[in-house]
């Protein structure tokens, strides 16, 4: 399976994601090579990330990027 590397642009809002692809590579070590670099370039931008996701296709990528996540549970109550 593939890693697809994606800017991913979170909008407070709406609550919205867009989802813009950039590449796709079939190795992990230049995916994550790849996405660093971006990352180092994007630093200005608070409400983008860069995000490196394994899956099928790009379409399950994508799929995968927008699913809201729920907020993680730091210690137990």
């Amino acid at each position: 399976m593939p890693y697809f590397i994606y800017y991913v642009t979170h909008n407070p809002a709406t609550n919205t994601k867009k989802l813009e692809y950039i590449d796709t590579q079939d190795n992990f070590k230049a995916a994550r090579i790849l996405a660093r670099e971006r990352r180092t370039e994007m630093a200005e931008e608070p409400q983008t990330e860069c995000r490196l996701i394994y899956a099928k296709t790009q379409i399950e990528a994508e799929k995968l990027l927008s699913a809201p996540r729920e907020e993680r549970v730091i210690g137990e109550d």
